[in-house]
């Protein structure tokens, strides 16, 4: 058996996370990213998560084998009690529940930190994506029709909503 572990991202996982999201701009439709992040556009991006956006990683035998974030949702304050999360797995390590294992410990922490709600942006046909947020209790809460354009082809975002019992203030 594999030994998973999940934990705070460092700046040392920066070339990891990076190299993972590349992949990801370059194969798939799972980020509208069209150009691919340098290692110092992760480092900025890192040191501007802080305490209240966490980043983390998922070990694998030592090997950096996924990350996930809980991101600002909105930048006016009306939005200061949601988040959207990211998660990314390397191709090798897919279909472990590492993704499953990362969004459980993202909502864990969005809970601590007083989140109402977590919202994810899932790209259509990203089918595994759907179903991990389904598995941990998301909803369908709207589609937005042709939203992005990637591959030339245009997507649709289907808008997924986990609510928190954070403040409802």
């Amino acid at each position: 058996m594999n030994k998973i572990i999940i934990r705070p991202a460092t700046s040392e996982d920066v070339p990891a996370i990076t190299e993972i999201y590349n992949c990801a701009i370059r194969t798939s439709t799972a980020t509208f990213d069209m150009v691919e992040k340098t290692i110092e556009d992760r480092h900025r991006w890192l040191s501007e998560h802080g305490d209240r956006y966490p980043v983390v990683v998922t070990e694998v035998d030592g090997q950096v084998a996924g990350w996930g974030s809980l991101s600002r949702y909105g930048e006016r304050p009306g939005w200061r009690f949601t988040v959207e999360d990211s998660i990314y797995i390397d191709e090798k390590f897919r279909g472990m529940g590492i993704g499953k294992a990362i969004l459980n410990y993202l909502l864990s922490e969005a809970e601590r930190l007083g989140y109402r709600a977590v919202i994810a942006q899932v790209i259509s046909g990203n089918e595994a994506s759907i179903r991990l947020h389904e598995k941990c209790g998301f909803e369908m809460v709207g589609v937005l029709k042709e939203a992005g354009n990637k591959f030339d082809q245009w997507l649709d975002v289907i808008l997924m909503e986990k609510l928190l019992p954070g403040p409802r203030d």
